[in-house]
């Protein structure tokens, strides 16, 4: 595919004429039976340029096309303009149409054309909006047909792939068609159907739900048992499950955070406190999925870590530095270790890093605003020790064990956080031979001290060094 524009523009005429176009989009007009001068004839990117027109302001949403050869995902701006609206596609994605190799592009006709069975649609909260019966011979409803208004989940129970993949799962996170989701019925799991569906969109590009049709699987002909979902490779699934996330999270942060600075032009200040408030939200669910994924690692019995010489006080001071601007925020002050200070450890640099972003995020995060937060190193029993203090409310002891548990936050009711990074944090820490522990006073602030094996050769040598300087 010849390298495209990072920004792909046309022009459209308040009566629907495309203007101008540069070559992608031109070309798109062209197999859609249209040409420069004559009727925008995409009818996805027509309708975003007429919402735009008749709202009268600029108008971001995510668009899929279809050409020959591709179905194309795209994210489109209109930006009315005088007596004619600017179009600008960014993030064209090319994929390829439904083939009998490859059903990641289906469309509707494609869905009519390969798929049996009885039909179904859901609403964006996955409730029966209707079923009804097929066209073909095995497109008779079971005899106790969903009813409308009940929820997807309380019908069908969807089952993992050979791969420990759903495919309704992916289609659904990335608002695609997907084929071939195995599913049984609640009331009777010996009654398997695959099913099929594509999402429905309204003019102005809001998903309105999922069509689809359900074909019963012949119980006479055998069928690829399908492992127990604890016997499915979580590991695998936790990482399609990351990647079906990321992608739509990330366009949400990025265009939230494009409205809130305004960068298309002026916005009353309420709508640009709302993607701000959105591009925050968005940023949860990142930091959730990257809490989820370190779990589905951490968690399996063959979960190892590597081993490598760390300095405590570096990674200290590295981590301070990537949270100043959430200090700056509210007012903290981070002291972190001197920059002479040299702590060896033996760890993983990477998952050190982790650990401290996250005690010390979270002692920013609860201290009072115009406190202090103490980043201090030492060597205590043959272990090298790193210390993070703060100046909040502090954890009484009975609470000390309970913190680590897995979705514990010790009844706080603010968005800060998962209950997770604790929990991953003493698993990494023991993982790599070392602990967390809590200390300091109830009402007095919270001391968590992260221990790690002292690197015997880097100690030896720094006291050496030490030695000769005295």
């Amino acid at each position: 595919m010849p390298t495209l524009p990072a920004i792909i523009q046309a022009s459209i005429s308040a009566d629907g004429i495309l203007l101008s176009a540069d070559e992608p989009l031109l070309a798109l007009q062209r197999e859609a039976g249209g040409d420069l001068g004559e009727r925008f004839a995409i009818p996805q990117l027509a309708a975003v340029a007429r919402l735009a027109m008749k709202l009268g302001v600029a108008v971001s949403r995510p668009v899929t096309a279809a050409s020959a050869r591709h179905d194309i995902d795209m994210w489109v701006r209109a930006k009315p303009e005088s007596q004619a609206v600017h179009l600008s596609v960014i993030d064209w994605q090319e994929r390829p149409v439904f083939s009998a190799s490859n059903n990641s592009g289906l469309l509707e006709a494609d869905l009519a054309a390969v798929s049996d069975g009885w039909n179904w649609q859901v609403d964006t909260q996955l409730r029966f909006q209707m079923v009804l019966e097929g066209g073909d011979l095995d497109g008779a409803l079971p005899a106790q047909p969903p009813v409308p208004g009940s929820p997807f989940s309380s019908y069908f129970q969807l089952q993992v792939d050979e791969d420990g993949d759903m495919a309704i799962l992916r289609g659904f996170t990335q608002r695609r068609a997907f084929r071939n989701q195995l599913a049984c019925l609640m009331t009777d799991p010996a009654r398997r159907f695959h099913l099929s569906g594509f999402p429905l969109f309204d003019l102005t590009g809001q998903l309105l739900g999922y069509r689809g049709k359900a074909f019963a699987l012949d119980l006479a002909v055998p069928v690829p048992e399908i492992a127990p979902p604890a016997a499915v490779d979580s590991l695998a699934f936790g990482k399609r499950l990351d990647r079906s996330l990321r992608q739509p999270l990330g366009r949400i942060i990025a265009n939230a955070d494009t409205i809130s600075a305004q960068l298309e032009g002026p916005l009353r200040s309420d709508y640009a406190g709302y993607a701000l408030d959105i591009a925050s939200a968005g940023r949860h669910l990142m930091a959730l999925v990257d809490d989820l994924a370190d779990l589905q690692a951490i968690d399996r019995p063959d979960f190892t870590i590597a081993s490598e010489a760390v300095d405590l006080a570096d990674l200290g001071r590295r981590a301070a530095g990537l949270l100043g601007v959430k200090a700056l925020d509210r007012q903290i002050h981070v002291l972190a270790p001197a920059m002479d200070e040299i702590i060896p450890a033996r760890g993983e640099f990477r998952r050190v890093l982790q650990i401290l972003v996250n005690l010390i995020g979270n002692a920013i995060r609860y201290g009072p605003e115009g406190s202090e937060v103490r980043v201090e190193t030492g060597l205590e029993d043959g272990l090298s020790r790193i210390a993070v203090t703060d100046q909040g409310s502090g954890i009484g002891p009975d609470d000390r064990e309970r913190i680590f548990e897995k979705f514990e936050r010790l009844g706080r009711d603010d968005q800060g956080g998962s209950g997770l990074g604790l929990y991953i944090s003493r698993r990494l820490a023991r993982a790599m031979g070392g602990d967390i522990r809590i200390e300091g006073e109830a009402g007095q602030g919270a001391r968590f001290i992260l221990t790690l094996p002292l690197d015997e050769e880097s100690g030896r040598v720094g006291l050496e060094r030490e030695q000769a300087l005295d």
